[in-house]
């Protein structure tokens, strides 16, 4: 029997290239899969900020422009709460944090994302290893957008 661990790839848009990743593309499937087959069987979890519309919204009307990240303007669970519900598992089960990695686009998003792993990590003596990487991906051709299509759809006046 293998007991190989497994990779988890959150996103609602991109898609890995390499074909070894569980891909999940919502706060639901998120917590769901970590459940399925329990923390303690990942070996990395790459996380993205913006899973919807209301994020992308709020990412081009305040994060790309002013720096500002307002969640209260964001209906969808974010990348963040899926960092919430990783450490809370980690705490309810004792099982430790697998290498937790930030793909996301959105700076103020990562930040806070891996500020919230690596607080965790420090607090349990551990290296505060969660960092902000790319990993090759595609983007499937019905979430393209023109850049005039981009601002039409999420830039409020």
């Amino acid at each position: 029997m293998t007991t190989d661990k497994k990779r988890l790839y959150l996103d609602d848009v991109r898609t890995p290239h390499a074909e070894d990743w569980i891909i999940v593309r919502n706060y639901d499937q998120f917590k769901s899969t970590i459940r399925l087959y329990g923390l303690n069987n990942f070996e990395v979890i790459s996380l993205d900020h913006d899973l919807g519309d209301s994020a992308m919204v709020e990412y081009y009307n305040n994060v790309k422009d002013n720096y500002i990240l307002n969640y209260d303007n964001i209906n969808e669970k974010t990348g963040l709460d899926c960092c919430k519900f990783l450490v809370n598992e980690s705490m309810e089960k004792n099982i430790p944090l697998p290498m937790v990695y930030v793909h996301s686009a959105n700076p103020i998003g990562s930040h806070n994302m891996m500020g919230y792993i690596n607080n965790y990590l420090k607090n349990c003596h551990l290296e505060q290893s969660c960092i902000r990487v790319e990993i090759k991906h595609t983007v499937d051709e019905s979430f393209m957008l023109s850049p005039e299509a981009r601002r039409a759809k999420w830039k409020r006046h």
